[in-house]
This record gives C-alpha cells, structure tokens and sequence, in this order.
C-alpha cells in the first residue's frame, strides 16, 4: 500500500477549524451543475475572483489535462436483519426470530462479493453472524473484525440477480453524508457525468459541477480529459480524533491509474501544460503514482496518503475541490496546497459570501 512520507509538523487538529452557520450547508444539489458559483483562488495574488463554475473555461489553457476520478457511486446502505447468529457453544449458525434492523454501509471491496464495511449495531453483526436482506434476495455472512471495528462480509445474491451490483440496485439506498438531511430526487446528481466504474461509498464531489456540455467545450479549448480511479470510502471521510495530525491514520482505498492514462499526464506536462486534478481524489492518486520528479507511473492497489501542510506536491498543478468540514483531512490537503493561513482567509470569505458548503456547495479552483 502507498504512503507517503510524513512530514514534520507542529500543526493540530484546532489549527484546521473554522466556524461555520449550519444554513451554509448545501442540502440539495444546483441546476444545472454548472451553475454552482466558483472562488477562484490565485496563489501568486492576494485577492480572490468570485465567479460562477461555467467560467471555469476562462482558466482553463490549451495544452492542459484536467484528470477526473471515473468511480461510480454504489447504493452502498442496505438496511436487513440478523437472520442467524452464529453459537460459539454449538459451534454452528443457529437461525434468530430477530426482526431488529442491521444496517451495512459498504466501503471497499476485497474480492468478489467480498467487502469491507460498517455495521451499526455492530452486536448484531459478529462473526459467523448472517444477515439478510429483501427477504433473503441477499444474504452477507460476517467473516471477519478489522481495522477501525469494520466488518468484512461475504454476499450472495439470489439467482434473480445478475451481480452484487444488481442486488444492490434493488436494494440499496444512496449514502449521503450525515449533514445532508434533505431527501434527494435525483440519485444521479449524486453521480458525476463521466462516472464509469462502480465501487465508491460517497461520490468524488468536486466532479459534480461539471455537465456534459461544458467537458466538450473544455476538450475543444485543447485540454485533454485524464481518468483515473479512487473508489472513495472510508479513508476520505473518517474524522480526525488525534490532536496531533500526524499521528492520524489514514484508511486505505483502492486508486488505478493505466499505462495510457500516466502516459498522457506525462507528455502534456513535459510539453509545458498545467495538469488540474479534479478534486481532492483525483489529487491523491496523482501524487500516489509520482516519482519525485513528478512522472505518473500505471498503478493498481491501495493508497493510504494522507497530505497536510509542509507536503511537497510532485505532479499537481491546480486543484479543483469543494469546500470542505473544519477539522478534516480534506482541508488539510488543501491547505497544503495552497496555505493553511490562505486556505482559512478563504473559507471565512466563503461564508461572508454566502458560498454553499460540503457535497451539494460550491466549487473553488486552486492555481
């Protein structure tokens, strides 16, 4: 698994809040996508642009490569029952008259119709434990504890479905974030336009703004468009509890970059183009994949990176990302990015401004 090495840091966990009104917090998404207002944010200047995300155009150069996360949101929380408890006396399953929900949200996958995910309540998800779903159209056994108290779960789909996939199309709901209340209409505006591969617990959210309409006008401007792949889980979101950031432990999730795609990044930088990582993902998985000197390498495994102030960043250029919770890992990338003081000093313009915040908010592009 990639890590990188952590720089020293004096910094703690107070030293990345910020206060923020709860009516900030974007709970339904912008129509269309591209209409979200954009903070443009120059690190050679003082002062911030405040525009509408479509202008993004006017940013945005030939000989550019704008690199987007492909992953695809999975209806990732099934909600069943513990249909059989496994009896250590016995040394066998024996079925339970449990009717008491058991809800898993899955997180990353092992193998197959293996995953990891949490439980809640995890008492009714032990080992040997099984859960069923839509009346036994899904079953997951509990195979295993690991890190972080998640559950590893095998699935089995009835034979009226064609995949894991397909049973979760039926049964499974869209994980919003807890700070969204409001119910979404429209499950795809919790998909970006060029999503592709199916794996992600949360949806790579500065993708978002982007329309179909406005990829091809930035494609015509003589940027190409990089994919790359994370399927988001839990090392995106989990909260920091260590007051000394650098004694946070990042969660790993799997990222793909192909030989074409690292080749791609690699000559249009050579030829003097910005490489724009479309959010905070699509920046992870660059700066996973790259040598010292910047060169993109093809890769498939796990990344556990976690970026704060005092990282020297190797092959990102300009970031486009959302804004993000006070106190998170998210912000701290970007604070390194930019600066923790910059980043603060923008944030608390934001909310001045009226910005919308978190998933469903607005965007700011970092150059």
């Amino acid at each position: 698994m990639i890590k990188n090495n952590l720089p020293e840091t004096t910094l703690t966990l107070s030293d990345f809040y910020y206060d923020l009104p709860e009516e900030r917090i974007a709970q339904t998404p912008v129509y269309p996508r591209d209409s979200s207002r954009l903070m443009v944010v120059n690190r050679s200047v003082s002062a911030n642009d405040h525009r509408t995300f479509r202008d993004i155009l006017d940013y945005i150069k030939p000989g550019d490569t704008l690199v987007v996360n492909e992953t695809r949101v999975i209806p990732a929380r099934i909600i069943g029952h513990r249909a059989y408890r496994f009896d250590r006396d016995l040394g066998h399953t024996v079925k339970t008259d449990s009717t008491s929900p058991v809800e898993l949200l899955l997180l990353k996958q092992h193998e197959n119709d293996l995953w990891e995910a949490l439980a809640g309540p995890g008492k009714r998800a032990k080992i040997g434990d099984i859960i069923e779903f839509g009346d036994g159209k899904l079953t997951a056994t509990v195979e295993d504890v690991v890190e972080g108290g998640c559950r590893l779960v095998r699935f089995k789909p009835a034979d009226c479905y064609d995949s894991l996939f397909d049973a979760l199309d039926d049964l499974g709901t869209m994980p919003l974030p807890p700070y969204i209340t409001e119910k979404l209409e429209d499950q795809n505006r919790y998909q970006t336009v060029y999503s592709k591969t199916q794996g992600s617990a949360a949806a790579p959210t500065a993708g978002l703004h982007f329309t179909e309409e406005l990829m091809a006008e930035i494609e015509a401007k003589g940027c190409k468009i990089a994919r790359v792949l994370l399927h988001v889980g839990l090392g995106t979101f989990r909260p920091v509890k260590e007051e000394h950031i650098a004694d946070h432990e990042m969660h790993s999730e799997f990222i793909m970059v192909d030989k074409e795609t690292a080749e791609l990044i690699n000559s249009r930088r050579a030829a003097g183009g910005r490489i724009i990582a479309v959010g905070t993902t699509s920046c992870r998985v660059l700066e996973s994949v790259s040598t010292d000197d910047g060169k993109v390498q093809p890769y498939a495994g796990d990344t556990g990176i976690f970026i704060y102030p005092g990282y020297t960043f190797k092959a990102v250029d300009a970031l486009i990302t959302n804004f993000h919770l006070p106190e998170s890992t998210l912000l701290m990338l970007v604070s390194a990015f930019a600066s923790r003081e910059r980043m603060l000093g923008a944030y608390e313009e934001a909310v001045r401004e009226k910005y919308r915040f978190f998933s469903f908010g607005d965007a700011m592009l970092i150059i």
